[in-house]
């Protein structure tokens, strides 16, 4: 645990961010997630091991690590709530479901080819890109029919 807590005191320090207790366990919730989190879950992890923040502290701390790329900050489509996870700098793409916030892992980039004919045509360099697509998961979509089918007349 110890070095964790010295990789991320190095990282907030290389980022020029002041390290404190707060920031610490942000970011240790957030690399210990296999999947994105809202606010409102980190703020809710935090206070189950600190009572001494609050929810305005978590989305200033969180807003300052994405704007130093510390972490990535996604928007659901559905209700417009932001998610965040630990940025490990690894190239990958996902598809969000709106009715469970599933978040499902593209295992290929299909923006490949598309940046390659950017590049020929338009002479655009592109430094990175992200891509999320929104629908419903398969566990989603087979409740909605079984919904919409239990609402007819037999």
């Amino acid at each position: 645990m110890l070095e964790k807590t010295i990789n991320y005191k190095e990282l907030l320090k290389r980022e020029g961010i002041k390290n404190t207790k707060h920031r610490t366990a942000i970011l240790e919730i957030l690399e210990e997630s296999d999947s994105p989190k809202t606010a409102e879950q980190i703020f809710m992890s935090l206070k189950d091991k600190t009572s001494s923040i609050d929810m305005s502290t978590v989305y200033r701390t969180l807003d300052t690590f994405a704007s130093k790329n510390l972490v990535i900050k996604s928007n659901r489509v559905d209700d417009g709530k932001a998610l965040y996870e630990f940025n490990h700098h690894e190239h990958k793409h996902h598809l969000l479901c709106v009715g469970c916030h599933k978040l499902i892992l593209i295992e290929d980039c299909p923006i490949g080819e598309l940046q390659q004919m950017l590049k020929r045509k338009i002479d655009f360099d592109i430094t990175g890109h992200k891509l999320e697509i929104y629908g419903y998961c398969h566990d989603c979509k087979n409740f909605k029919m079984a919904s919409a089918h239990d609402g007819e007349d037999v």
